[in-house]
């Protein structure tokens, strides 16, 4: 019996497709050969939400390539008052270590359900060291990332709550397949490290503008221009540079 049972897994593993991994807008920057390179070593996962794919001061053995699910990287407190410093959809890839043994920065959980590859951290090193394409992605990316989270810093110290919540609500909506995100504003007060009260409050300002409509775990987007408009330079400054990787990307 566990004999089948295993021979059943085997069997069941999602097949790694050209199409599936198009996906992920990282995995489909790369050259064909470049990428199908990766096949043997790259797995479809599940991701399902409030799954912790890594926390502060772990090793970083696996790397993820999002698709429909998007990862909130965190900075947990000593009492665990937590504060998001970047979020990762099907644009990015979580968990890169370019050395052996090097330990996470962050905690990293699935914010959005779906799905994703996985690919060892070594089987990405031993890539990246083959130069050519993959490495000037990877870098490129990391410095978007770099400019979502420095952006993230300014903005915590001197944007509005209304500011606030209009980038986070912006930066889903660029990872979402619609305009409607699934979402409570405990959460949406966690990530951003404010009173639920004051969620409450912002979140009943921008429908009052006609900005977005909110239900209970449910708020849908109805002026996506106002929001940004909203936001300024909160959210604009790390939208621009993630915009220029990938016009980077295609002039290669």
């Amino acid at each position: 019996m566990p004999i089948g049972s295993r021979d059943f897994k085997v069997a069941a593993r999602p097949v790694v497709s050209y199409s599936g991994t198009q996906q992920n807008e990282l995995l489909a920057a790369l050259p064909r050969d470049v990428l199908e390179s990766l096949f043997e070593h790259l797995e479809l996962v599940q991701l399902p939400f409030g799954k912790e794919l890594f926390e502060f001061g772990s090793k970083l053995e696996n790397v993820y390539f999002p698709t429909t699910a998007i990862v909130s990287l965190l900075y947990v407190m000593e009492d665990g008052a937590t504060t998001e410093i970047a979020v990762v959809g099907h644009e990015g890839v979580v968990g890169v270590s370019m050395f052996p043994g090097e330990r996470a920065m962050c905690t990293a959980v699935v914010q959005s359900a779906g799905y994703g590859y996985r690919l060892k951290a070594q089987a990405l090193r031993d890539a990246f060291n083959q130069g050519g394409a993959l490495p000037q992605l990877l870098m490129r990316y990391n410095t978007a990332l770099f400019a979502q989270m420095a952006q993230n810093a300014v903005g915590g110290r001197h944007s509005s709550i209304e500011q606030k919540l209009c980038r986070w609500l912006l930066d889903r909506l660029d990872r979402s397949p619609s305009n409607e995100l699934k979402v409570t504003q405990e959460m949406i007060s966690i990530m951003l490290g404010v009173r639920r009260e004051s969620i409450t409050a912002a979140a009943g300002k921008l429908q009052d503008d006609g900005l977005i409509t909110y239900r209970r775990g449910n708020i849908t987007v109805l002026d996506r221009d106002g929001l940004e408009r909203y936001a300024g330079e909160c959210y604009k400054v790390a939208k621009t540079e993630y915009d220029r990787l990938l016009v980077d990307v295609a002039g290669r």
